[in-house]
C-alpha cells in the first residue's frame, strides 16, 4: 500500500512523531509513506506560519536512517491553495524540494471573489449547498489549472462539515462543475488523490466518493494517489485496501507511485496481491 497523506507533529494539528507512525506503517503493511506537513499562507488560518522546513528535513532524515531499509519515506507538503494566496503559494513551491506535493483546498471563496472562509460549517450561515459547492469546486478547478500540484487531496471536503438539515450533497448536482475539473487535471497531468479519512470519519465515505470516480476515469482521467490523511500512528494505511478495490471497480486500473515529482503507475492488481483467477489474496 501508498500511504501519501500523512502528518506529523511537524503539522499544527498533529501530536504524532514520525518515528511512531513509521513504525505503525511497518506493522500495517504499508510499502511507501509521504510526510505531507501542512504548508499555509491564509492569516485566516491557525496553521500558518507554523510549518518549519529545517525541523522537518532534520525530522525526516533522522527516519529514514532509521526505518528505510524496511519502508520507502518520501518527503511531501500538503500546500494550502486558495486563489487570494496564490503568489505565496508558487514562491514556497519554488524554493522548496519535495517527493510529492498535494494541493489542498481547505478555505471557501464566494464566486466573483471575497475573504477565505475556512470550510466548517460556519461557511453555510445564509447560504445554499450549492453556493458552497459552486465556490469550492471553482478552487478545486483552480488550484488543478495551475498545474503546480501533483496530486490535489481530498476534492468534496465539504461535505465531512455539511451541517445537518441542508441538502444531502449529491455530486450529481455538480456533474458540470466536475467535468470542468477533470479537464484541468487531465490537461495538466495532475493526479488527485483518494482521501480515505471520511471512511473511519464524516461522511462515512472516500473523499471523493465512486461516482466522482467512475466520471474521471470515463473522462480519460487515469492518475491517482491514496492517502489516509492520518495524523496519529494507529490510523497509518486505513481504508487504502478498500479504495484499491473501490478504484478497480470503477475502471481505474494504477496508482501512482512518486520519487521527485514524478509518479509511475502501479498496478492495482500487484498491491492487491490479485490472485490467479481474479481473486482477492487474503487481507
Amino acid at each position: 500500500m501508498f500511504d501519501y497523506h500523512v502528518h506529523s507533529d511537524c503539522s499544527f494539528d498533529s501530536f504524532e512523531s514520525m518515528d511512531a507512525t513509521c513504525l505503525a506503517a511497518i506493522r500495517a503493511g504499508v510499502a511507501e509513506l509521504a510526510f505531507t506537513e501542512h504548508v499555509d499562507f491564509e492569516p485566516a488560518d491557525e496553521s500558518t506560519g507554523y510549518y518549519d522546513h529545517h525541523r522537518y528535513i532534520d525530522n525526516l532524515g533522522r527516519v529514514r536512517t532509521a526505518y528505510g531499509d524496511r519502508l520507502m519515506i518520501l518527503s511531501g507538503a500538503e500546500v494550502d491553495f486558495n486563489t487570494n494566496r496564490a503568489a505565496e503559494t508558487r514562491a514556497f513551491l519554488d524554493q522548496h524540494r519535495f517527493d510529492l506535493v498535494i494541493g489542498s483546498v481547505h478555505f471557501f471563496l464566494p464566486l466573483g471573489g471575497g475573504a477565505a472562509e475556512m470550510v466548517y460549517p460556519e461557511i453555510w450561515d445564509g447560504r445554499t449547498t450549492d453556493d458552497v459547492y459552486a465556490g469550492y469546486l471553482d478552487q478545486i478547478r483552480a488550484a488543478a489549472a495551475t498545474g503546480w500540484f501533483d496530486t490535489i487531496g481530498h476534492m468534496d471536503f465539504p461535505k465531512r462539515y455539511a451541517p445537518k438539515g441542508l441538502d444531502d450533497y449529491d455530486p450529481f448536482r455538480y456533474r458540470e462543475q466536475w467535468q470542468a475539473v477533470f479537464a484541468e487535471l487531465i490537461r495538466t497531468d495532475t493526479a488527485f488523490e483518494i482521501n480515505t479519512s471520511g471512511l473511519r470519519k464524516s461522511p462515512g465515505a472516500g473523499l471523493p466518493g465512486p461516482a466522482v470516480v467512475r466520471w474521471y476515469a470515463e473522462a480519460g482521467g487515469t492518475r491517482i494517489t491514496t492517502g489516509s490523511d492520518t495524523h496519529e500512528a494507529g490510523t497509518i494505511g486505513s481504508g487504502i485496501r478498500t479504495t484499491l478495490a473501490m478504484l478497480r471497480l470503477c475502471g481505474i486500473t494504477d496508482v501512482l507511485s512518486f520519487r521527485e515529482r514524478g509518479g509511475v503507475p502501479v498496478p492495482i492488481d500487484e498491491l492487491l496481491g490479485i490472485q490467479k483467477g481474479g481473486n482477492l489474496a487474503p487481507a
